[in-house]
């Protein structure tokens, strides 16, 4: 019997760190939402392969990651999940996260699981100014589209590939690190910002309960500032969610080589955090004429770190 990817015997006694190292990356990026089988092309594009020789699967990774062993647990008789004593690949909260994750991807398909890098108010139409959103066209093509006018769309694979190419062209240059770490740093300004925010607005709903207590305050009247606090809450919660994304998020390193292959496996999160960082807004124009596929004239790119001559 082959041994367990991870491991150096039988016994799962000793780790082989390498690997240990591949599992937690690969653990990280399910976690973070990229799909198995990017996971498992990342893998593949990396030389990794399994204790047999092969290139890992879908199949071959689903089990592997549903094992407890890496985790360092079993389920004894009654099923339950317990810990061995020995040593683990990933922890047994991520195991659990993965558990979770197997059990609603097989309830389940998610109806659209493409990423929309440019979601989160990246992308404003060219001819309303508001924001563009993604889902799926008539056809069941991954869009962008206006959702106030509603006259601009366009197909979301050109429209990333061309941010995509742009943002890689700018991360190869000089500097860019620099600038994006600050970039970074205002985006934690930002989040402490909102957190003040956030215990403002939490402290202003609670404060509504004494004088309504004492008729000061009519129940229509609480109910409708209450619900505006909690829209205010709902806004600034969801956007501190984004921000933090973006502030922590690791930045690439290498040759233009190196980040093109990084780019092609990053988790979609990342790479999000990427776009956020050296683009304040992708601005897009309606077509020339309809059935026009290229984007190259109909993109207007607003850089929050402006490019290097």
């Amino acid at each position: 019997m082959p041994r367990l990817y991870g491991f150096e015997d039988q016994r799962l006694s000793r780790v082989r760190e390498q690997e240990r190292q591949v599992t937690r990356e690969a653990v990280s990026r399910l976690l973070a939402g990229q799909p198995r089988s990017a996971v498992v092309s990342w893998m593949n594009a990396e030389g990794h392969r399994g204790t047999m020789g092969g290139e890992w699967t879908n199949g071959s990774l689903g089990r592997y990651l549903a094992n407890p062993a890496v985790a360092g647990l079993e389920r004894n008789q009654a099923g339950e999940l317990v810990e061995t004593g020995r040593p683990a690949l990933i922890t047994s909260a991520e195991f659990l996260q993965l558990e979770a994750q197997s059990g609603r991807a097989d309830a389940a398909v998610r109806e659209d699981d493409f990423p929309y890098l440019l979601s989160e108010g990246l992308t404003e139409c060219g001819l309303c100014d508001h924001g563009m959103t993604g889902g799926r066209s008539n056809a069941g093509t991954p869009s962008y589209r206006c959702h106030d006018c509603g006259r601009v769309r366009v197909t979301a694979t050109a429209l990333e590939d061309y941010v995509g190419e742009h943002a890689l062209a700018e991360l190869s240059r000089p500097g860019t690190r620099a600038a994006l770490e600050a970039a970074q740093e205002e985006m934690k300004v930002e989040a402490e910002a909102l957190r003040v925010r956030i215990q403002d607005l939490v402290a202003s709903r609670g404060a509504l309960a004494e004088p309504y207590a004492e008729g000061h305050v009519g129940r229509v009247a609480l109910a409708a500032a209450d619900g505006t606090i909690n829209e205010k809450l709902k806004a600034a919660r969801s956007r501190l969610r984004y921000i933090e994304q973006i502030a922590d998020a690791k930045l690439p390193l290498g040759t233009v080589k190196n980040l093109v292959r990084w780019w092609g496996h990053a988790p979609s999160s990342s790479k999000r955090a990427i776009i956020a960082l050296l683009f304040d807004r992708v601005r897009v124009l309606p077509a020339r004429a309809r059935g026009v596929r290229s984007v190259d004239d109909r993109v207007e790119l607003k850089w929050r770190t402006v490019p290097k001559v």
